[in-house]
């Protein structure tokens, strides 16, 4: 049956209904010819494709982004000082695959029910013409964006610097030394306003709060491929510090006049941002306060004088403590503690604590009063009792300290401290004919000493150093022992180096030595003498095993000794997020006389940074003895 001319005209009109424009997918982007990651990432955040990726664009739409990207591309490279590269964009296409899926459109029709059945087959024919059409048509691409770079535009002509008192302020001088970019440089807009930023913080850190622009342009001549900055501050006269004011909310703990003692500057002096951030870490090391903000407020100023509000809110005043623990040479343990924070409003401190394993009592009572003359700081009065029977020592001590602390400045902290020190020990062990071993020939000594301890500690993180240096040096010297007549002085050296390869792996550098001036090591108690081996010192061997021995009926004991030297590497990556991995080396001895018996150890171990801090698990190996056991360490916590 012929179809009637309606029919034909009404097949024709569908056609034409349907018919799709042209449909893309740009399912890749390529970047190429830039020298520089930050350059590739700016071109690619500026590019208005890259948000069509594996979508059905139309052609139109694919022709506007392309014209778009080369402008967007040479946009994005200004701010790194390329004005003129040379930008070629490309499209590299091909048909949809057999069996790849097309986008669906809107507006076609399929016959249905109830339709004239001669002009349902009209539309059924017209629409598979037009899927067959629009399978052919339809294509996917890459678009590949290549720059050459060409000549940078670089600074010709240079003019910044501030007018006024500030022009010979010496911080806000250091900031306009490293301005960046300067004469001959490649106008890197990045580092500009970084540096103009670093200038105009010198200045308000400096209380220089007047301060204003009264130049800022950067003029750049494209054909000339060179740019003009002029950068000009006024400064203003400099504000001063003024009277400073506690506010403790929501009620008082602490007396003002102490807190007043630890603000170092008198009223008038130039402002000076340094002091107040060294204020804010004062009162936070005290821990009375759980919040500390200091305020200066320059919108109050009186005639440049600056007024500094403190507002404190106080912490809780009892802290407890409860923990269990477990030491290869203690046993299964328990401890647990009480500190006071504030005792009255004078900042008086205690602070109980017990620690109970198998093997290891230990008790500490300690009481710390304020002092803020010289250096911030503690006096200390501190009274522990210690009582260990361990495998390679049966020990029991009494000491009493008092000490002075005081921050010397932001890394080094200084400690003078005296000692009262009585201890009983003994090495031999006999078996009372019950099966049990009881101490024998107890050795008894009393000393007392002064000691003087100084801590260095400059990393970029306390927790989990990457870059830094940090250590210890301690010296102590007394008369003591069973008849009073033994007399000793010790210095002792500790220091570790960091240095961070990139963000996963860093190289720590740790090393040791300490050397007694003595001739009566032996009437030392073994609280008093060196030791080497276990952790933090050199894994691969027991606790305090590597040094001079004592051969008893019931083994071999290890006495310590005059001089220690220890030594190790180690190097750090992380693979897997926080966790990472770990080798090492060490190398050390606990020796008497003047050369040491080198014990290396080697090792492997995991690493993970955990919400506490830093956890280590180390598996080393001794190589002094073929038949070593591996051993297992475990550390818990800040490197320092």
């Amino acid at each position: 049956m012929t179809p009637s001319p309606t029919r034909l005209l009404l097949a024709l009109a569908c056609c034409l209904a349907t018919l799709p424009a042209m449909a893309a997918k740009v399912t890749r982007v390529e970047v190429t010819g830039l020298p520089d990651q930050a350059m590739e990432d700016n071109v690619r955040s500026a590019l208005s494709l890259g948000n069509e990726l594996d979508k059905d664009i139309s052609a139109r739409r694919l022709n506007y982004l392309l014209r778009q990207a080369e402008a967007e591309t040479r946009e994005a490279l200004e701010p790194f000082g390329y004005y003129s590269p040379v930008i070629t964009v490309k499209r590299s296409d091909r048909e949809r695959a057999v069996g790849e899926p097309a986008p669906d459109r809107p507006g076609a029709s399929s016959g249905r029910e109830g339709d004239d059945p001669g002009a349902g087959d009209a539309q059924a024919q017209a629409s598979a013409a037009n899927e067959g059409a629009r399978a052919r048509s339809d294509r996917v691409l890459a678009v590949s964006i290549h720059v050459e770079l060409g000549e940078p535009v670089r600074v010709r002509g240079y003019n910044v610097g501030v007018e006024g008192s500030g022009n010979q302020d010496p911080t806000v001088g250091a900031a306009l030394g490293a301005f960046a970019p300067r004469q001959g440089a490649v106008l890197d807009h990045q580092r500009y306003e970084a540096s103009k930023s670093r200038v105009a913080a010198a200045l308000a850190a400096h209380g220089y709060f007047d301060a204003e622009l009264v130049a800022r342009k950067v003029e750049v001549t494209r054909a000339e491929h060179a740019a003009d900055i002029d950068l000009r501050w006024t400064s203003g006269e400099r504000h001063t510090l003024g009277p400073v004011t506690f506010v403790q909310s929501p009620n008082p703990v602490i007396r003002d006049s102490l807190l007043q003692k630890l603000v170092d500057w008198d009223e008038g002096d130039p402002y000076d941002a340094a002091e107040l951030d060294r204020l804010r870490r004062s009162l936070t090391a005290l821990d009375y306060f759980g919040l500390v903000d200091v305020n200066a407020k320059p919108e109050d100023a009186r005639g440049n004088v600056v007024p500094i509000t403190i507002d404190l809110t106080p912490a809780p005043r009892n802290v407890y403590t409860a923990g269990l623990s477990y030491g290869t040479l203690s046993g299964v343990g328990v401890s647990g503690g009480m500190e006071r924070r504030y005792l009255n409003t004078r900042g008086h401190k205690a602070l109980a604590q017990v620690e109970y394993a198998t093997d290891r009592k230990m008790a500490t009572l300690q009481y710390r009063v304020p002092a803020f003359a010289w250096l911030d700081g503690w006096y200390t009065a501190s009274l522990q009792a210690v009582d260990e029977l361990t495998d390679y020592v049966n020990s029991r001590r009494l000491e009493l300290v008092g000490s002075r602390s005081g921050r010397y400045n932001e890394h080094l902290v200084l400690v003078a401290s005296m000692h009262v020190l009585r201890e009983r020990w003994a090495y031999n062990l006999a078996d009372d004919g019950g099966g049990a071993i009881a101490p024998i020939d107890y050795t008894y000594a009393s000393f007392w000493y002064p000691s003087l301890h100084a801590e260095y500690v400059d990393v970029d993180d306390r927790l989990d150093p990457r870059r830094g240096i940090g250590g210890t040096l301690t010296l102590r010297g007394g008369k003591g022992g069973a008849d009073g007549s033994a007399t000793f002085m010790q210095l002792h050296a500790r220091a570790q180096w960091f240095h961070g390869f990139d963000a996963d792996s860093k190289l720590i550098v740790r090393g040791e030595a300490g050397h007694t001036f003595t001739d009566l090591i032996l009437d030392l108690p073994p609280s008093l003498r060196y030791y080497a081996g276990g952790d933090r010192s050199v894994r691969g061997y027991g606790w305090h095993e590597i040094g001079p021995e004592v051969e008893t009926d019931n083994g071999t004991y290890f006495t310590g000794a005059s001089n220690v030297v220890t030594a190790s590497i180690e190097y750090e990556r992380y693979f897997l997020g926080q966790w990472g991995a770990a080798v090492f080396i060490d190398s050390g001895s606990a020796f008497d006389g003047k050369k040491p018996d080198m014990h290396t150890g080697v090792g492997i171990g995991i690493r993970w940074r955990s919400p506490v801090g830093p956890v280590r698990i180390d598996i080393a190996h001794g190589l002094n003895s073929p038949d070593s056991p591996f051993t297992v360490h475990l550390n818990i916590g800040a490197s320092l």
